[in-house]
């Protein structure tokens, strides 16, 4: 697999998002053991990238990723982050809590569940609007002088937010949801839908994992200040692969509950799958390795992770990394319409 550069240190142009291992997306096929073998032939992959947080089923997630790294931790740079709580892992009740002192707890709790002395990439998950940035993103710095931490990143900003960190400590990365029907981070209003960011997931988080609303052009930010940009969906939630073609979806499923995957909502988003097939079809791809290979096209800082727990779709979206995209293919696909529905 080609590599990307993130902070000085080579990693696979395409990284994993581990989230749906725990919790989310049809939760019935969770598999502990499987996921522990998709993550380590991720890795003899080249997919080197890796992508948790302490939400992803409240813990369970960290600690499936620190086993799969067992004997392996160094082949791997980890991220995970701080700064939102599950209340109730029943409900999946979430809330936001930037203070300094969960901050330094919480890293000390991540650190135990993924079995590491130190985590590479440690995002603020999302901004707590009741503590200032710098007092968070302050107690963040002095995790990365103690050594627990080795680069910070925030999730989910706007570019004056980004600035106000990287003024105090250096950002070596932004991750925010970016693909072809999430376009918001590249600075093009109206790709989100009116309301957005007052959602819920599965009718239980009032707000807690929105975004920043009208960040401006993050994607760009990022390129003028050494961050990588690390867009998390860039399937759009697997809509984008087109294997999903109606609002049928299991219990607890995330999407059962997402304006854009509604049945009205989602009948017109398939517009937007027609195209991707479209230029899958003239290079003998899939949907899935274009819709990935766009977000990759949006610059070399660009590090997408799409998740998976199916070692089938982990090989299909590696394989994007080493599809390039024409000049006529992206114009094609950057006129895509907007999606319909919100995020959230």
């Amino acid at each position: 697999m080609r590599n990307r550069d993130f902070a000085g240190t080579p990693v696979g142009a395409v990284g994993l998002g581990c989230m749906g291992m725990s919790w989310a997306y049809t939760e019935s096929e969770r598999d502990d053991d499987a996921s522990v073998a998709l993550i380590r032939e991720a890795l003899d992959m080249g997919v080197t990238f890796l992508d948790t947080a302490q939400p992803y089923g409240d813990g369970h997630n960290e600690t499936l990723v620190g086993r799969a790294l067992a004997g392996r931790r160094d082949e791997a740079v980890l991220a995970t982050k701080t700064g939102l709580v599950v209340e109730s892992l029943a409900t999946r009740k979430i809330v936001r809590n930037g203070r300094p002192e969960h901050v330094k707890a919480s890293a000390e709790d991540s650190l135990r569940r993924l079995d590491t002395d130190v985590i590479d990439l440690y995002y603020l998950h999302r901004v707590d609007p009741d503590v200032p940035l710098a007092d968070t993103w302050g107690a963040m710095a002095e995790l990365v002088a103690e050594g627990k931490v080795r680069r910070l990143g925030l999730s989910e900003v706007s570019v004056a937010q980004a600035a106000e960190a990287h003024a105090i400590h250096p950002v070596a990365a932004v991750q925010s949801e970016l693909s072809l029907w999430t376009r918001d981070a590249l600075g093009q209003p109206g790709t989100q839908a009116a309301g957005d960011g007052v959602g819920a997931v599965s009718g239980a988080v009032s707000g807690a994992v929105s975004g920043a609303g009208d960040a401006g052009d993050v994607v760009g930010w990022c390129a003028a200040n050494g961050a990588a940009f690390v867009p998390f969906s860039p399937l759009g939630r697997g809509f984008l692969t087109g294997t999903v073609t109606a609002a049928d979806f299991e219990d607890g499923d995330f999407r059962g509950a997402n304006p854009r995957f509604q049945e009205e909502a989602l009948k017109a988003n398939l517009r937007i799958v027609d195209v991707v097939k479209a230029v899958a079809e003239r290079h003998g791809a899939t949907p899935a390795q274009v819709a990935i290979a766009w977000t990759l096209a949006q610059g070399e800082h660009v590090i997408p992770i799409p998740g998976t727990k199916k070692q089938r779709y982990l090989r299909d979206n590696a394989g994007a990394a080493d599809l390039d995209l024409t000049e006529t293919d992206l114009a094609e696909l950057d006129a895509v319409p907007a999606a319909v529905g919100g995020r959230y």
